[in-house]
């Protein structure tokens, strides 16, 4: 199933993948999921954010056990971050299925839409207005590299831009969501482990630095006369730098707007994303209090820590074969959705190169089937 989606969004000169919400890839992609849901006679229904949901059985009478991920990407991102979290659903479906289970509550697939965040630069946008931790007119009104808004991308897709927003309805058909993810650094590398769990979610954000100067010539104008943004801009990234590792989080500046963007002109303007994530709150905003001191910053999204449910958890740990339990730096749905309420877990598939956001990015057949198998184990002893 992963190579009938080998091709969407594919990069041929990287490898990588570019799969931005709402573009034709991700259009693509959910077609793709549309026909995967029909194959398996399952109800397909989209909820007022764009999310997509398939269902074995009926939500609206008992509330559901739902699995799945997201298919959309960052820039240049690899193959299975997201697309093999909802593959693995649906084989780990088949698999109960060819086993005769009948579940005694309905089961879904979730694909959530713009998990990434790298069109509009709010992360997990589909879960977050689901749950109502982000505010429908902030979303309308962000914008892309292009200058499109989202209620623009989303008319010209066919979709009402004005219907986002909390969906308590949806929400109720969610009695728990188990998310399957390939894991995007080397903990089950260094267990020597297929398949792990997730205790919690580092707390994580993103911030906008602009740094202001004066466009001029690059050839005509005298070192001591210039005004040059760029030389903020590399300081604080090289501030950054020393300053996590004296807090003990990572911070990264991975985007950045150069304004005039002309190789002969000093830039007039700089803005920069930070991304800022650790183990503890009160360090994570340190570092980004210290660095903002005398710039001119906005916050673009936070996001506290998740400490997932250590029954479930535990619960998911046991069924899926007593493996391990780590936690992550990695932002996902299920974080959102937990933080809201409704019970989730997530379970891991090891990575053996231990990069991710990368065409490097990569999962051996083998721990892919038994991380569906796994799932299927946690789906059967979950729908009881």
């Amino acid at each position: 199933m992963l190579g009938e989606l080998a091709h969407i969004g594919r990069d041929p000169a990287t490898n990588g993948y570019v799969r931005d919400a709402w573009s034709a890839a991700d259009l693509e992609l959910r077609e793709w999921f549309a026909g995967e849901a029909g194959r398996r006679g399952l109800d397909l229904r989209e909820d007022r954010n764009g999310n997509l949901w398939a269902w074995w059985g009926d939500p609206s009478v008992t509330p559901g056990v739902v699995t799945g991920s997201h298919l959309d990407s960052v820039r240049q991102g690899g193959a299975y971050d997201g697309p093999l979290g909802v593959v693995s659903a649906f084989q780990a479906l088949d698999l109960v299925r060819e086993r005769g289970f009948q579940p005694g509550r309905p089961l879904g697939i979730a694909c959530f839409t713009d998990e990434e965040g790298a069109r509009f630069g709010v992360p997990c946008m589909g879960s977050r207005l689901l749950t109502g931790v982000l505010d429908p007119d902030r979303a309308r009104g962000l914008a892309d590299d292009d200058g499109r808004t989202l209620a623009e991308v989303l008319a010209a897709a066919g979709r009402k831009p004005y219907g986002l927003g909390k969906d308590e309805e949806t929400l109720g058909h969610v009695g728990v969501f188990v998310e399957l993810h390939v894991e995007q650094g080397r903990g089950l590398v260094d267990r020597g482990r297929p398949v792990g769990v997730a205790s919690a979610i580092w707390p994580h954000g993103r911030w906008r630095f602009d740094f202001r100067g004066q466009a001029n010539h690059a050839g005509t104008t005298r070192l001591e006369d210039r005004d040059d943004p760029m030389l903020a801009y590399a300081a604080k990234v090289l501030a950054a730098r020393e300053a996590a590792g004296r807090y003990g989080v990572v911070a990264t500046f991975g985007k950045v707007r150069v304004s005039p963007n002309n190789a002969n002109a000093i830039p007039g303007q700089v803005s920069a994303w930070l991304d800022a994530r650790g183990a503890w709150e009160r360090a994570v905003r340190a570092l980004v209090a210290e660095l903002s001191a005398g710039e001119q910053v906005s916050e673009e999204s936070w996001t506290p820590v998740v400490d997932f449910d250590e029954t479930l958890r535990d619960r998911v740990a046991a069924a899926a074969g007593d493996v391990p339990v780590l936690a992550t730096g990695a932002g996902h749905d299920a974080g959102i959705l937990a933080s809201a309420g409704v019970p989730s877990a997530m379970l891991f598939v090891r990575n053996p190169t231990g990069i991710s956001h990368s065409p490097a990015e990569h999962a051996e057949e083998a721990d892919c089937a038994a991380g569906v198998e796994a799932l299927a184990h946690v789906l059967e002893d979950l729908c009881r």
